[in-house]
């Protein structure tokens, strides 16, 4: 199993150097403010993003200041997608702690989530990085999008494989794309090559979802099946493909227990057993390598470098890790 911090090696220093610039890309003068944002930084995840951005401007160029601007942009609105995501979804903890909107209630986490977008179009604006605003921008667009068309569809339960597909793309993968995409900006690339990596980091994000979206059919820390997806009504890859196997009346039934009895135990795992007696986990996986391989196949336009090994790396920890 690889390891992000064995992943990161070529690029430890320049992870470093950011952390502490993007501390300061969230500085305010209201003290309030300046306990959440240092509460949320605190907290913050694996860094996968700035690792995809720093790979990325290597790989395309040289890593620079606009490189570690770039690395900032794309987690400031990362960080306020989340921070009203939370809203949205009315969730108490985010990464196994309590989310701003539990501490602090919704009004101010909307605010908060609204201060970072500002910060991060301020940073982009002073230093003239508007190529990499324009790929960020397009990049939260498309989350936005993604979200909505998710719960349109989520109402009706007709979720079939390419909308599926589009959802994802937009919700997860674009952000992905624009992380890579960034870093081959910052680094001065042509068109040609910032595209490729964008299209190199979508198909990465859409194998990382597919990932997440096979976890809720698996087992949690304590031996018991998951079944969060279920739970929240949403229509995932390899329930989709289950439901094609089986006729309509089997269909209606199950989408039944998803609409009607997703708060019980019981049923949820019976959904969860039909998936996996329809090969649902099969089908997804097999979908999940293939982006995979086609991401692969997307570096192999690029020189042999410690920056094309990290992507490469990284590409295989969206498929191996465990959680």
């Amino acid at each position: 199993m690889l390891k992000l911090s064995e992943i990161q090696k070529p690029i430890t220093g320049e992870l470093a150097v950011f952390e502490d610039k993007f501390k300061d890309s969230m500085q305010s003068s209201v003290p309030l403010l300046d306990r959440i944002t240092h509460y949320i930084v605190k907290r913050k995840g694996k860094q996968m993003r700035p690792m995809f951005v720093f790979f990325s401007a290597g790989l395309s160029g040289t890593i620079n200041d606009a490189t570690h601007r770039g690395a900032a942009l794309v987690e400031l609105l990362h960080t306020a997608t989340l921070v009203h995501d939370d809203v949205v979804d009315n969730a108490n903890v985010r990464r196994g702690f309590f989310s701003v909107n539990a501490l602090w209630k919704n009004k101010i986490a909307v605010l908060v989530g609204d201060f970072l977008l500002a910060k991060g179009m301020q940073l982009s604006l002073k230093n003239n990085d508007f190529r990499m605003l324009n790929i960020v921008s397009d990049a939260v667009q498309q989350i936005i999008e993604g979200e909505l068309l998710q719960l349109e569809k989520a109402r009706r339960m007709d979720i079939e494989e390419p909308v599926y597909f589009e959802v994802i793309r937009q919700k997860t993968a674009s952000l992905i794309a624009s992380c890579c995409a960034c870093g081959a900006a910052s680094a001065g690339a042509d068109e040609a090559t910032i595209n490729r990596m964008r299209l190199f980091g979508e198909k990465v994000g859409i194998a990382f979802q597919i990932k997440d979206d096979l976890f809720d059919f698996g087992i949690d820390d304590v031996g018991k099946p998951l079944g969060n997806d279920i739970k929240e009504k949403k229509i995932t890859l390899p329930l989709i493909h289950a439901l094609k196997q089986v006729r309509k009346s089997e269909k209606r039934y199950i989408i039944n227990l998803i609409k009607n009895h997703h708060e019980d135990r019981e049923k949820v795992n019976e959904v969860i057993a039909f998936v996996k007696a329809n090969r649902g986990m099969e089908y997804a996986t097999a979908k999940m390598l293939a982006y995979q391989q086609e991401a692969f196949e997307i570096l192999t336009h690029f020189p042999s470098n410690e920056y094309r090994n990290g992507l490469e790396q990284l590409v295989r920890y969206t498929t191996e890790r465990n959680k």
